[in-house]
């Protein structure tokens, strides 16, 4: 079970609100919208999903880690993390 599995539903809900954005920058790539207008809808396609990757990570730390780092397997999971965080930074 993922411990991010009592907030699935929103996550959820979520991605198909992004799913449908992307689709609207489809069309309006489609129709030739003006550049500011797709950029503006991009930036908040990538500011949804960064949400969306917060809620998970904030779930994996207070699930996956700490769960981990009871059971004596912390030194494996913080190299993950870390691995992960770098990975999302950028």
């Amino acid at each position: 079970m993922s411990s991010y599995a009592p907030v699935k539903d929103e996550l959820l809900l979520r991605l198909r609100r992004i799913e449908g954005q992307v689709k609207g920058l489809q069309r309006m790539v489609e129709e030739g919208k003006y550049c500011v207008d797709v950029l503006t809808q991009i930036a908040a396609v990538r500011a949804a999903l960064k949400t969306v990757g917060t809620i998970i990570f904030e779930h994996h730390v207070r699930g996956c880690v700490r769960n981990a780092i009871v059971t004596k397997q912390g030194d494996e999971v913080i190299e993950e993390l870390i691995d992960i965080l770098n990975k999302f930074m950028d």
